[in-house]
C-alpha cells in the first residue's frame, strides 16, 4: 500500500536536506531523500537515512513535571512564570537567562527572544550556537558589516578550486562532501585541498593535504595574504572601490607571516607544500574556501575567519560564480537563530543591541515595555554567572548544557546550585534534565512545524507528519503561554508558527531600505495556505528579489558604514593554553560519522550505532609508544579542567603530539567520556566561542584487571564495572565493561546482574578460573536474552555475529553450541563490524566479497553490495580496506 509522504527537512547538520516522510498503517517511519530539493536532491547521509528509527516513543518526556513529579500544564506554566516574574521583580531582569539551541525551529527562536529581549529586558538569551559558528558571524561582521554569508552551494560545483579548512566534510556535512564528490568526478580540472592537523576521511578527495600544527591557521592565512600581494595577484579595481584597511591587514600579516619560510616553520609543514598551495590558490580564479569547526572552535576563532576573508577580498573571488568564503554551519537551524537575534550579542532581524537606533527600531515594532540596553551573557560566561549566584533562573530549551559545554564539571556545578532550572525538551533522561526543577514536554522532529534556514541561507519548511507524543507542545506555544503568564497577552496573541513567522518576515524588512541584509518582507503578507506550501529559498526575499536571492555582494557593495568591505589586520595568535611538561599532548574534539551531538536521537538508532560503539582516544603510533598505550586499551586523558576514560585507537591518521576524542559521549552512554569535561573554557574573545580543538592533556593507561562485554535485550544497572559504554542494537543493548576489581564470585556477580533473584532461569556458563575468563548466557524460551563475557584482556570474541542470535527465536543446536564460545559456527555468517551504516553491511562481508569477487574500487563493492552508494560517507572506509588488503597480499 503506498505511503502519503510529506515534505520536511533534516533535524541533523547545516545541510538542510530536504526530506520525504511518510507513516504506514503500523506507524512505522519511512524516509528517503527529496529529489526535488535544491540541498540535497534526493541524497541523504546514513544519520538522515535512519531517522525513521529516531522517531518512537523511548526516553521521550511525555508529560509536563516539576520536582520530578507529573502536574498539568497550567501549573507547570504558572510556576515558571511565576517564578520568573518574581526574581525579576527581586533581582533585576539581568538575575534570569534563557539558553536555547539550533535545533528550535525560526519560530521558536523568535518567541523565545523577543521575550527576554523586549518584555523582561534582558540580554541574557544565548544558543548552542555559540558554540559552532560564533566566530564565523562575528567575522563576517566585522568584514562585511553584517553575518552575510555570500555563497550557495551551486557554487561549489562550478568552482576549480574548494579549500577544506578545518572541516572533515565527509562526515560533518556529508551530503555536501557528495556533491564535491560528485563535481570533481564531473570536472577533472576541479582541485581541492584540505587544511587539517588530522588526516580525515575527507582527505579521500584531497589533491592537497595540509597537516598544519594546531592553531596556526591563521598564520597560513596570513602568509596567502603576503604571497599573493607579492605575486600581484590583488584585484586592484574591486580592492580600491569596495574595500578599505589593506594595508593595515598587509602589516599585521607580514609581521610573522611574511614569507613561506617563516609560515612553513610556524605550521609545521614543509616550505614546498606551502608554496605549492598557494600557487594554486593564486592562479585559480574560482576558489571557494569552505571553513567549519577546525576554525570557528579556537581561542582566537574570529581573527582565524577573518584571515580567510582577508584573501577573497584581496582577490576579488566573492559575489561572483564558483567563489567566496563558505561557513559550512553546524546545526540545522543555527541559521535562523541569527535571523531572529538568538545570540547574546543580537536583536533580531540581524539588528544590534549595541546600535541605539536599532534598540529603538525593535521596540517600536514589538510595542514592548522595555528593551535590553547591552549585551547579555554569552553561553560559557552564563553558566559561569550562574555558579557565582548572578543567575537565579534559567530556561534550557532544546541542548544539553551538562554536557556540550566546555569545562562541564563546573557547568554541572552552576546547575546544581541554580534556583530555578526549567528545561523544555522532548527527551526525558539527559544529563541536563537531571538537575531540571521543571521539565516541560517538546515537540520532537516530525512533530514539529516551521521553518528552519540552512547554510547557503536557504529558508525550508518543517512540517508535521506526525501525531504529538504524550500532552508535547510547539516550543513557540510553551514560550508564548509564559510570557502570556508574566503579564504580556497582547504582544504574544499567536495561534499557529505561520503567525510567529509573519511577524518575524515584517519586521525584517520595517524600516529597511536595503541597509540591512536581512529582509524576507516579501514573504511577511503570505497567508496560512502559502506558509503551508513554502518551497526552499535563499534570502533576501523581498518585493525587488520575490524568488530569493542566490549570492551576495554581486554588486560589490556591503553594509558597513562605507558601503566598503573592510579587511581586519589580525596577528598569530598562540592558542590559550600551550603543552607543558605535565600535558604534553593537544586534545582536539569533534565528531564521528554516525552519531549526532550528545547522542539523544542517534543513541537510539541501532543502525547509527554499529560504526562506532564506544568512545575512543585517537592517537599516533609514536605517541602510543612514548605513553606506554596499547591498541584497544582503556586510557585516562587528564586535563587542568577534568578527566575521561576512554578506549585507545592507534591511528597513523592522528598528527604527532595530538590526541583526538568524540564529543558524543555523556552518562547517559558512558561511566566517564564526556569529552568536555576535560576541554578549557577559554573564549574568543570577540565571538565568545570556546576553544574545543586546543586543550593541553596527559593520557596514561588505565589499568583494569578485566575486560568484558554484555548483549542485553534490556538495559541493566551495572554493578561491579569501573568503566562501561553502552550502545544500542537491533533488539538489544551492547555494554563494553572493565573493572580494577575482581569479583570474588563471578557466576554469582552475573546471574545477579542478568537474571536477578530468580533461581529458575535457562543459563549457560563457562568458567575458566585460571584464566580468568568466564562466558554465561541467559535463554528465556530457548532464545537469547543476554550474555556476559569477561577476560583478562580486550582480547575477546566478536560481538556482532553474537548480536545477531537477538533476531533470532529459540536458538537451534549449532547456535547453542556456538554460544559461549563466541565464533559463528561453519555455515552461520558473521557479517563483522558495521562499515556501511546506511545498508548495514560489516566489514568481513565486505572483505569477503573483495577477496572472493577480485573488487578492485569502493565503486565495484557498492555494485554488489550497495555499500557506499547512498551518502558515501563510508567509501574512503572502502577504499581503505581495499588498500590493506592489497598491502597485506603483497607483504
Amino acid at each position: 500500500m503506498a505511503v502519503d509522504e510529506v515534505k520536511t527537512t533534516c533535524p541533523y547538520c547545516g545541510v538542510g536536506c530536504g526530506v520525504l516522510a511518510g507513516v504506514d498503517a503500523q506507524m512505522n517511519v519511512s524516509v528517503r531523500g527529496d529529489p526535488g530539493h535544491p540541498a540535497n536532491f534526493g541524497r541523504l547521509c546514513s544519520k538522515g537515512a535512519a531517522l525513521g528509527e529516531t522517531t518512537g516513543p523511548e526516553n521521550r518526556l511525555l508529560y509536563p513535571e516539576l520536582n520530578g513529579a507529573r502536574v498539568d500544564w497550567g501549573r507547570a506554566l504558572d510556576h515558571v512564570a511565576g517564578e520568573f516574574t518574581r526574581i525579576v521583580r527581586e533581582h533585576g531582569p539581568d538575575a534570569v537567562a534563557f539558553y536555547v539551541s539550533g535545533q528550535l525551529l525560526t519560530e521558536d527562536y523568535y518567541v523565545a527572544n523577543k521575550l527576554m529581549k523586549g518584555f523582561i529586558g534582558s540580554g541574557n538569551i544565548d544558543t548552542n550556537s555559540r558554540l559552532c559558528m560564533s566566530s564565523a558571524v562575528a567575522g563576517y561582521k566585522r568584514a562585511f558589516g553584517a553575518d552575510t554569508v555570500p555563497c550557495s552551494y551551486e557554487d561549489l560545483e562550478r568552482a576549480k578550486l574548494i579549500v577544506l579548512a578545518g572541516s572533515n566534510t565527509a562526515w560533518c556535512h556529508p551530503v555536501l562532501f557528495q556533491r564535491i564528490r560528485k563535481a570533481r568526478q564531473d570536472n577533472p580540472d576541479l582541485m581541492v585541498v584540505v587544511i587539517d592537523p588530522r588526516r580525515t576521511a575527507t582527505c579521500d578527495i584531497a589533491d592537497q593535504h595540509l597537516a598544519l600544527r594546531p592553531g596556526t591557521d591563521t598564520t597560513l592565512f596570513n602568509g596567502l595574504l603576503c604571497y599573493l600581494h607579492e605575486q600581484q595577484e590583488d584585484n586592484s579595481l574591486f580592492v580600491s572601490h569596495c574595500t578599505e584597511g589593506l594595508q593595515q591587514a598587509l602589516d599585521a600579516a607580514r609581521a610573522t607571516a611574511g614569507d613561506v619560510s617563516a609560515v612553513a616553520a610556524r605550521c609545521g609543514v614543509a616550505a614546498d607544500e606551502v608554496l605549492r598551495f598557494y600557487r594554486l590558490f593564486a592562479r585559480t580564479e574560482r576558489v571557494v574556501t569552505v571553513f567549519s569547526q577546525g576554525i570557528n572552535q579556537s581561542a582566537h576563532g574570529t581573527d582565524k575567519v577573518n584571515s580567510i576573508l582577508n584573501c577573497h577580498l584581496l582577490t576579488g573571488r566573492i559575489g561572483r560564480p564558483g567563489m567566496g568564503p563558505f561557513s559550512f554551519t553546524g546545526q540545522p537551524n543555527a541559521m535562523g537563530g541569527r535571523e531572529v537575534g538568538g545570540l547574546a550579542n543580537q536583536l533580531a532581524a540581524h539588528m544590534e543591541i549595541a546600535n541605539p537606533a536599532h534598540r529603538d527600531r525593535v521596540q517600536r515594532f514589538w510595542q514592548s515595555p522595555v528593551i535590553a540596553q547591552r549585551e547579555g551573557l554569552k553561553a560559557v560566561e552564563l553558566f559561569q554567572a550562574m555558579e557565582t549566584g548572578r543567575i537565579k533562573a534559567v530556561w534550557i530549551m532544546a541542548t544539553n548544557p551538562a554536557v556540550s559545554l566546555p569545562d562541564s564539571r563546573r557547568v554541572r556545578a552552576a546547575l546544581r546550585q541554580c534556583p530555578l532550572v526549567v528545561v523544555s525538551d522532548c527527551v526525558r533522561h539527559t544529563d541536563t534534565t537531571h538537575y531540571a526543577d521543571v521539565l516541560l514536554p517538546a515537540l520532537g522532529w516530525g512533530e514539529k512545524d516551521g521553518t528552519v534556514t540552512n547554510s547557503e541561507r536557504r529558508i525550508s519548511r518543517q512540517r508535521a507528519f506526525l501525531a504529538p507524543r504524550g500532552e508535547a507542545r510547539p516550543d513557540w506555544w510553551i514560550v508564548s503561554e509564559v510570557a502570556r503568564r508574566m503579564g504580556f497577552e497582547a504582544a504574544f496573541p499567536y495561534r499557529s508558527s505561520a503567525d510567529v513567522w509573519r511577524e518575524h518576515a515584517a519586521l525584517s524588512g520595517f524600516e529597511n531600505a536595503g541597509e540591512r541584509d536581512f529582509d524576507i518582507s516579501g514573504l511577511a503578507g503570505i497567508d496560512d495556505a502559502a506558509y503551508a506550501e513554502l518551497a526552499p529559498l535563499q534570502w533576501p526575499v523581498t518585493a525587488q528579489q520575490p524568488g530569493g536571492t542566490q549570492r551576495m555582494f554581486a554588486d560589490g557593495r556591503f553594509y558597513t558604514p562605507s558601503g566598503k568591505a573592510r579587511f581586519i589586520a589580525v596577528g598569530a595568535r598562540l592558542p590559550a593554553h600551550a603543552v607543558t611538561p605535565e600535558f604534553p599532548l593537544v586534545l582536539n574534539s569533534g565528531r564521528l560519522r554516525d552519531h549526532w551531538h550528545t547522542m539523544t536521537r542517534t543513541g537510539t538508532s541501532p543502525r547509527l550505532s554499529g560504526h562506532s560503539i564506544e568512545p575512543c582516544a585517537e592517537i599516533h603510533p609514536d605517541d602510543a609508544a612514548r605513553f606506554d598505550v596499547s591498541d584497544r586499551a582503556l586510557v585516562r586523558l587528564t586535563s587542568r579542567w577534568g578527566e575521561v576514560v576512554v578506549r585507545a585507537s592507534i591511528s597513523e591518521q592522528q598528527q604527532r603530539g595530538s590526541v583526538f576524542v568524540p564529543i558524543h559521549w555523556s552518562r547517559q552512554f558512558s561511566s566517564l567520556a564526556s569529552v568536555d569535561c576535560l576541554v578549557s573554557p577559554a573564549t574568543d574573545p570577540v565571538s565568545g566561542q570556546p576553544e574545543f580543538k586546543h586543550t593541553p592533556v596527559r593520557i596514561q593507561p588505565c589499568a583494569a584487571a578485566w575486560y568484558g562485554f554484555i548483549l542485553s535485550r534490556r538495559r541493566l544497572a551495572l554493578k561491579n564495572a569501573g568503566y562501561w559504554s553502552c550502545a544500542r542494537g537491533r533488539g538489544l543493548w551492547r555494554y563494553e565493561i572493565a573493572g580494577a576489581e575482581v569479583p570474588g564470585d563471578w557466576a554469582r556477580s552475573a546471574r545477579e546482574l542478568l537474571c536477578g533473584s530468580d533461581p529458575n532461569v535457562n543459563w549457560l556458563e563457562y568458567f575458566d578460573g585460571a584464566a580468568n575468563r568466564y562466558r554465561g548466557a541467559r535463554l528465556v524460551d530457548g532464545a537469547l536474552e543476554s550474555c556476559i563475557f569477561i577476560g583478562p584482556d580486550a582480547k575477546l570474541p566478536s560481538r556482532d555475529w553474537l548480536a545477531t542470535l537477538f533476531n533470532e527465536g529459540a536458538l537451534d543446536d549449532a547456535a547453542r553450541k556456538s554460544l559461549l564460545t563466541g565464533a559463528a559456527a561453519a555455515g552461520q555468517e558473521d557479517a563483522g563490524r558495521t562499515v556501511c551504516a546506511c545498508f548495514g553491511v560489516g566489514v568481513n562481508t565486505i572483505v569477503n566479497a573483495v577477496r572472493n569477487g577480485d573488487l578492485q574500487s569502493a565503486a565495484e563493492i557498492g555494485a554488489v553490495l550497495k555499500a557506499g552508494t547512498n551518502c558515501g560517507s563510508c567509501v574512503p572506509e572502502l577504499e581503505a580496506l581495499i588498500q590493506d588488503m592489497r598491502a597485506a597480499q603483497s607483504a
